[in-house]
């Protein structure tokens, strides 16, 4: 406990006191988010966050963690360092899609490959149980590359990003910390303590942004963590009562809000006949944000619901996975479909009452 609170601390206090000289110099430098029609903020706000949060989470890592404890540690510190330049020359040069999905490739394959860090079983899910190597391998790559650009995606609002990455490394960590798996109890901790740091600056109205510096770092972070959470609840014996059952749906759940947003606007891009990665306004904040919704009552919605669906898969365990699944896909469809009618229908108010009526312009 005194070594995840020291990592939770060493992380906050490092990243809590390099944003303000951060901010400063992206003032000096001119570095700054710039708005335009599909963003949310009005004003110029610097993209640098991410450093501070890599600063603060990678000292605190390495600095209280063991090698010979987490052998995976020089590969994770591999994978997030190779994101952190990535993210760094995208938001300082605007890097094209496919050299960013090349480097989170790269950094995937370390981890799967080197790190060990892979899934090897679907645990029942559609009948399917052990995955062969070559199928455990693309399998997991491809559930990283998703994770780590869902949090990418879903960064367009002040704290969204961040209380996502908290709520899901607190979830994992006190997992880990009850199976006494220390190394990544010091993962998520120094991940929390980054981004609970981070939102302080991150509030409405935001001073900074975590960019995709930080997003694609966080997104990696979160990969490792539900991947490990997956695996290591396979390795349990049956007996044991901390064991998850159903753990693929609960490992979801935890991340559903990323997951489900960027399902769905990947499936309206392609239904739509356009590039799944052409941005546009169809997010799901973007809706609460269109119905007039702060950015915090935004955030705290989303977040309301992600624990409610982490709630719901934990308290399903002993149902079928499917149906569980089902079940968590329907309320957010549902919910969504209700965001998008509202925010359609005011929309049409909003027209039908800006247009002048014939006989106001007879009178006129």
């Amino acid at each position: 406990m005194i070594i995840a609170l020291a990592s939770f601390i060493t992380s906050w206090m490092i990243t809590f006191f390099a944003i303000p000289r951060i901010i400063r110099i992206a003032e000096i430098k001119h570095l700054f988010d710039v708005p335009d029609e599909r963003k949310s903020h009005k004003t110029n706000v610097p993209t640098l966050g991410g450093l501070a949060i890599f600063a603060g989470m990678i000292f605190s890592l390495t600095f209280w963690s063991r090698q010979k404890e987490i052998v995976e540690l020089q590969y994770i510190l591999c994978s997030i360092i190779i994101l952190f330049f990535i993210g760094m020359k995208d938001d300082l040069f605007n890097l094209v899609h496919y050299k960013k999905l090349c480097g989170q490739l790269l950094a995937a394959f370390i981890l799967v490959h080197w790190g060990g860090i892979h899934i090897t079983s679907f645990f029942g899910i559609f009948g399917i149980y052990d995955l062969n190597l070559a199928t455990s391998y693309i399998f997991s790559i491809f559930t990283m590359v998703v994770i780590t650009n869902a949090i990418n995606l879903i960064d367009g609002i002040d704290c969204l990003a961040g209380s996502v990455g908290i709520i899901s490394s607190l979830v994992f960590g006190v997992w880990f910390f009850r199976m006494d798996q220390m190394q990544y109890v010091i993962l998520s901790a120094s991940l929390m303590g980054s981004l609970l740091a981070f939102l302080y600056y991150n509030r409405t109205p935001a001073k900074i942004f975590m960019g995709d510096t930080g997003s694609l770092m966080v997104g990696i972070v979160l990969s490792i963590l539900a991947i490990k959470f997956i695996e290591m609840n396979r390795v349990l014996a049956i007996t044991d009562p901390d064991k998850i059952r159903g753990i693929p749906v609960v490992t979801i759940a935890i991340l559903i809000i990323p997951l489900f947003d960027t399902l769905r606007v990947f499936s309206i891009r392609i239904l739509q006949g356009r590039s799944p990665f052409h941005p546009d306004r169809n997010h799901i904040h973007h809706l609460l944000i269109d119905l007039e919704l702060s950015h915090v009552k935004a955030t705290l919605t989303l977040i309301g619901f992600n624990i409610l669906m982490i709630g719901i898969s934990y308290f399903m365990q002993g149902i079928r996975s499917e149906i569980t699944l089902a079940l968590i896909l329907s309320f957010c469809m549902l919910g969504t479909y209700f965001l998008a009618y509202t925010r359609n229908k005011r929309n049409r108010f909003k027209i039908v009452n800006a247009v002048p009526s014939p006989a106001y312009k007879k009178t006129r």
